[in-house]
């Protein structure tokens, strides 16, 4: 099949929908189909495979690193035309997906949305992005410490992701100001880069343990697994998550997660298998977190059903073959 992916955040850019996209170009390339990515001009110095065709964008005004993609082109509707593509896939049901919209409506081709909101009528099938297993795997915690440097014996808490606004990390690092009260030598990684950064870095400052909470930065993702496999307790206190990657990616390296309960994060974390969910304020986060990182064999079996969990349900591979199983269907159905 030759699949066209029209995505509103893309590489060099760092998150979940990037991973999204990403994880399923590379697996259907796995299985013999042509893709091509459809996304945002990037303003930062890159150079892009020839697979990458960008609209013009403009930079967000409220959000640094984030281009908004001008969803119109000529030049960039005639290649999408000349690539004469089976399946279009947008990511957002808005910007480039209306550009996928027009283009698949003209070509009489099946349109897919990756992301959608409330009132679809069409077909709605669940198929979460999932995670390379290879890669994402469990391994030797304390090998893992030193090749990041880390303290042996420290009981480690971690969170990775975006620090940005709407991941509410503050309320990780006021969770984690009780838990280093409690547990002895625990210590905080934060993982990850974002435009509450600084905020985030004062929050910190003010906290009871600031010196046990480190910013590690930005970390690409086939670089992540040493920090989850060095970690003892995943901390997670978003509420508007749509997949919960980095949930899945700590599971599948059999690390347990202390979350809140939202949409998205109930779908990864099982409460009391896998891990605990908490409501959304963080000295219920930090008592449940306490509680784990005092029990360590409550902890490893965690870490052992969310890894069964992560094989089960999560594995990259098996995730993309029931997408292009999706496709096939859409492209033998009546027209």
């Amino acid at each position: 099949m030759r699949v066209g992916l029209f995505t509103n955040n893309y590489l060099p850019f760092r998150g979940g929908v990037t991973t999204a996209v990403e994880t399923l170009r590379r697996g259907l390339e796995a299985m013999g189909h042509s893709v091509w990515v459809f996304a945002p001009a990037w303003s930062g110095p890159h150079v892009d495979p020839a697979y990458v065709f960008r609209y013009p964008s403009a930079p967000a005004p409220t959000y640094p690193g984030f281009a908004i993609p001008l969803p119109f082109s000529r030049r960039l509707s005639r290649a999408a035309r000349e690539l004469e593509l089976d399946v279009f896939h947008a990511q957002h049901p808005f910007l480039l997906g209306v550009t996928a919209r027009r283009l698949a409506r003209a070509e009489g081709r099946p349109l897919v949305f990756g992301l959608t909101a409330g009132g679809v009528k069409a077909p709605i099938a669940t198929v979460p992005t999932g995670v390379p297993l290879d890669l994402f795997c469990p391994g030797d915690r304390l090998e893992a410490r030193r090749a990041l440097g880390l303290p042996p014996d420290v009981p480690l808490c971690l969170y990775v992701g975006r620090l940005d606004r709407e991941k509410s990390v503050e309320r990780v690092i006021d969770a984690f100001g009780s838990i280093a009260g409690a547990v002895s030598g625990a210590r905080l990684l934060l993982v990850g880069q974002g435009s509450h950064e600084a905020a985030l870095q004062r929050v910190a400052a003010a906290c009871p343990a600031r010196s046990a909470v480190d910013f590690m930065g930005s970390v690409v993702r086939e670089d992540l697994p040493p920090y989850y496999r060095a970690a003892d307790l995943f901390l997670f206190s978003s509420e508007t998550e749509t997949q919960g990657l980095v949930l899945a990616e700590a599971h599948a390296c059999a690390l347990p997660a202390v979350a809140v309960r939202a949409s998205g994060v109930d779908e990864v974390v099982r409460d009391g298998a896998t891990g605990l969910l908490t409501k959304s304020d963080a000295q219920e986060l930090a008592d449940a977190a306490i509680g784990l990182l005092l029990d360590g064999a409550r902890r490893l079996g965690m870490g052992r059903a969310a890894r069964e969990l992560a094989e089960r349900d999560f594995s990259a591979m098996r995730q993309v073959e029931v997408m292009a199983g999706l496709y096939r269907g859409l492209l033998s159905a009546p027209s």
